[in-house]
C-alpha cells in the first residue's frame, strides 16, 4: 500500500527526459489530432519545463509544430498563412546575406577584391537590401570592408551588419559607431546572447537599430529582451524558438512593446518557407498607406551561400540571381521572376510535411 507522503512524491515527480528529444517527442504524439498545433505544442512544453526549457528539445517542438500547422493546412486545403490570420502581402523584400569572411581572411587585400567582387554581383542582380558579416577581424579592418562595400554598390542599396555576437559591450559601441558612417540599417547580434546589460548599452550608445534573437527560445526569452529594452528588431527563428505556435505569441509580444519582428532564416528550405508563412502575417507597424521595406514593412533574409539543404529541397521558392519565385506548383523555367522579391506562397508549407508526416498521423480518435 502507498502512504499519502509516497502518492505525493509519485505524483510530482520529475519527467525522465529520454536521451534523444526526438524519441520524446514522437513518443507523445501518438494518436494525437494534426489540427491542435496549440495544445500539442503546450502540452509537450509543460511536459519538458523542468530539463527543455531552452534546449534542442524546443527545436524539435518547433520542429513538429511547424509540420502539424502543415498537416492540418492541407486536410483544409489552405495556407498556413491563412491559418495564422490572413496575410497581409502576397511577397516579401528579400535580402541578401553574404560578405562571410574566407579561410584567407589574413590577406586584407585578397578580402576586400573578394568583397567588392561579391556584393558587386548582389546588387546587380537586383538585391536593393545587402547583409555582412563583421566580427572576426580588428574593429578598423571591418570598418574598412564596409566602407569597401558602401563604396562599390553605391547609397541607393540599403546595408545590414551581422556581428554573430562577436564582441563586449564596449567594442561593439566602437564598431556601431564606424556602421552609422556608412548608414547601415541594423547591428545584428553586437554582443552574445546571455549578455541583457550589454544589448541594452550598445543600443543606449548607439543610433543604429539593435537586431538580435535567434538564440532565444519561447516567448519568455523573448519578453525578457523586450522587458529590457534590448532590441528594435526581434529575429525569432521559427525553427528554434518553438515553431508557428509561439511566434504568433513572440509577435503579439513585440507589436506590444513597438519592437519590429523580422525571422531570423538560415538552415533548411523550411526555415525559408516557414518564415514566408509568419512574414505574410505581420501588419505593417505602424499602420501605413505606403509601406517601407525596413521602416514599417517586413523583409525576408536570403542567405546566398550554397546549401542544399534549402536549394534542393525547395520547390516552390527559388532564388534567381536575386530575384525570386514563389508561385505555388511553379516549374522549373515558368517562374515569374519578382525582382528584389520572394512571392508567398500560396499553400500549406508543405516541405514539412514530406520530412515529418509519416511520423505524425492525421488522427481523428480523442485529442
Amino acid at each position: 500500500m502507498v502512504s499519502s507522503v509516497g502518492a505525493k512524491a509519485a505524483s510530482t515527480a520529475r519527467p525522465v527526459p529520454s536521451p534523444h528529444a526526438s524519441t520524446t517527442c514522437w513518443r507523445r504524439l501518438l494518436r494525437r489530432r494534426a489540427d491542435q498545433p496549440t495544445k500539442t505544442w503546450e502540452q509537450l512544453y509543460a511536459f519538458a519545463r523542468d530539463f527543455g526549457r531552452q534546449s534542442a528539445y524546443v527545436e524539435a517542438i518547433s520542429a513538429v509544430d511547424i509540420a502539424l500547422w502543415d498537416l492540418w493546412g492541407q486536410s483544409l486545403g489552405q495556407p498556413v498563412h491563412a491559418l495564422l490570420g490572413g496575410a497581409f502581402r502576397d511577397r516579401v523584400t528579400a535580402y541578401a546575406t553574404g560578405g562571410y569572411y574566407g579561410t584567407d581572411y589574413r590577406d586584407g587585400a585578397r578580402v576586400l577584391a573578394d568583397l567588392e567582387k561579391e556584393t558587386a554581383a548582389y546588387a546587380a542582380g537586383g538585391f536593393g537590401i545587402l547583409k555582412m558579416k563583421v566580427g572576426l577581424l580588428p574593429v578598423e579592418a571591418d570598418a574598412e570592408r564596409v566602407a569597401v562595400v558602401r563604396r562599390v554598390v553605391g547609397d541607393n542599396i540599403k546595408l545590414l551588419a551581422d556581428a554573430n555576437h562577436a564582441y563586449n559591450a564596449a567594442t561593439a559601441i566602437r564598431m556601431g559607431r564606424e556602421l552609422e558612417k556608412h548608414g547601415v540599417l541594423w547591428f545584428e547580434e553586437p554582443v552574445i546572447p546571455e549578455d541583457r546589460l550589454g544589448y541594452r548599452k550598445v543600443r543606449d550608445a548607439l543610433a543604429i537599430p539593435i537586431a538580435g534573437g535567434e538564440c532565444e527560445y519561447t516567448r519568455y526569452g523573448f519578453r525578457d529582451l523586450f522587458v529590457g529594452q534590448c532590441v528594435d528588431i526581434a529575429q525569432p527563428d521559427l525553427c528554434v524558438c518553438g515553431g508557428f505556435s509561439e511566434w504568433l505569441k513572440i509577435q503579439a509580444l513585440a507589436s506590444s512593446f513597438g519592437v519590429m519582428t523580422i525571422p531570423h532564416v538560415w538552415g533548411s528550405g523550411v526555415a525559408l518557407a516557414a518564415a514566408l508563412h509568419a512574414l505574410a502575417t505581420i501588419p505593417p507597424s505602424p499602420h501605413t498607406a505606403n509601406p517601407v521595406a525596413l521602416q514599417n514593412e517586413p523583409v525576408v533574409e536570403f542567405d546566398r551561400t550554397h546549401n542544399p539543404l534549402r536549394d534542393e529541397l525547395l520547390c516552390e521558392v527559388r532564388p534567381r540571381s536575386g530575384r525570386a519565385s514563389g508561385a505555388a506548383g511553379a516549374r522549373p523555367g515558368r517562374e515569374r521572376q519578382q525582382r528584389h522579391a520572394v512571392q508567398v506562397p500560396h499553400r500549406a508549407v508543405s516541405t514539412a510535411s514530406r520530412l515529418f508526416g509519416a511520423a505524425i498521423p492525421r488522427a481523428s480518435g480523442a485529442a
